[in-house]
């Protein structure tokens, strides 16, 4: 592989330039931009620094095969390629294919990446180099690293002996997509629906409960009542009784976990009753058990009820302190997983990796703090397209 790097006053000039020395087969692997520092900064402009790479002819030709050449501005764009329907699904196959090949991080930093530690059997061939790039954008979007070998073992067994980047692209976004899972939202039955929201203190519960609360209110015309059992906290239950006045809603607030019971057995006409609980310490065992407490009373109910669990957690919440979060969760049976605060983090591989260490469905994303909306039921194909250096 030959590896150069192009300076330029602008993208477009290096890029042209590096074509102009490499050839239109050349692929671009870095875009930076260098700023000029100290007093030089007064009399040079910034720069743009391309690193570009041409692959061996072999590989060259296959690749060509299966893929659109990078356009540049000003110059007439070719005949895009479809692959496998796989750009039905994603708004650009070629501009994700350039942000994959894009390395972030300087060439030292690069020397020291991450290595592939999967036993595949395509270390002796072209496939191995496309799946490194994959694993290594995986785990810049922060996904585990057990889960991105997990992912990239199971489709390096499934390959041929040499494929082209568009079909591994294609295999490990629909793979990405399978362990995500088909999402499920809240559910409305014959029976009343009671839902209880868990999760630790701040990740925005009351306010995720208000969009949800909005959408079958508002939108499908159903009767919803909510229960406080946030008694820690006044001001939770304030800002829950200021959603219930504007949208016309019942508030019960009870105290203890022997008070649900009544509290359903007086919604029992309503076909949604949400319980928004208390932000508990995970450390907290007493706290823990209190909780459980309150979600098994509708089991002691005379009337059936289609009980459901979510677990709010906040996209900001650090990946180890989301492990320890979940697992003081595990007592909790059959629980969909609402993933908050989108809108204030650039890495979304979290929800890959709670959803494959729990096995629990992905249910609601919410990203702002506008009620009704800023919020969506997760987009399997968005976040998949996203892992892989896709825009949203």
């Amino acid at each position: 592989m030959i590896v150069k790097k192009f300076q330029a006053p602008t993208e477009t000039e290096a890029i042209l330039a590096a074509k102009e020395e490499l050839g239109t087969s050349a692929v671009v692997l870095n875009v930076k931009l260098i700023k000029q520092r100290g007093i030089y900064r007064l009399f040079k402009k910034d720069m743009y620094e391309i690193t570009a790479a041409l692959e061996e002819k072999e590989m060259l030709q296959e690749m060509n095969q299966n893929r659109p050449t990078f356009a540049v501005p000003n110059q007439v764009k070719e005949e895009p390629v479809k692959v496998n329907g796989i750009e039905e699904k994603l708004d650009s196959l070629h501009d994700l294919l350039k942000a994959q090949m894009t390395v972030k991080k300087e060439e030292k930093q690069e020397e020291a990446a991450p290595v592939l530690k999967t036993e595949t059997k395509s270390a002796n061939n072209n496939n191995f180099k496309f799946l490194q790039l994959i694993y290594n954008k995986l785990l810049d979007n922060e996904v585990d690293e057990k889960y991105a070998n997990v992912i990239i073992d199971e489709i390096d067994s499934s390959l041929k002996k040499e494929s082209n980047i568009d079909n591994i692209l294609s295999a490990v976004y629909q793979k990405i997509i399978l362990k995500l899972g088909e999402p499920e939202e809240i559910s409305i039955k014959e029976e009343p629906t009671v839902v209880f929201f868990v999760g630790p203190t701040g990740v925005g519960k009351t306010t995720t409960i208000a969009k949800i609360a909005s959408k079958f209110k508002l939108n499908e015309k159903k009767k919803v009542a909510f229960i406080s059992a946030d008694t820690y906290r006044i001001a939770a239950v304030e800002q829950l009784n200021t959603y219930a006045s504007i949208m016309n809603i019942p508030v019960k607030v009870i105290y203890s976990a022997e008070e649900m019971k009544g509290a359903i057995e007086e919604f029992k006409d309503f076909d949604l009753i949400i319980v928004d609980t208390a932000g508990r310490s995970h450390k907290d065992e007493i706290q823990k058990q209190d909780l459980y407490d309150l979600c098994e009373q509708t089991d002691k109910l005379s009337f059936k009820v289609n009980k459901e669990i979510m677990l709010v957690l906040s996209m900001t919440t650090k990946y180890r302190d989301l492990l320890n979060i979940v697992n003081s969760y595990d007592k909790l049976e059959n629980y969909k997983l609402i993933f908050t605060k989108l809108d204030e983090t650039s890495t979304i591989g979290n929800i890959l990796n709670i959803r494959m260490m729990t096995n629990a469905a992905l249910a609601y994303t919410t990203y702002g703090q506008n009620v009704p909306d800023d919020i969506e039921v997760v987009n399997v194909q968005k976040v998949a397209k996203n892992l892989l250096g896709g825009n949203e």
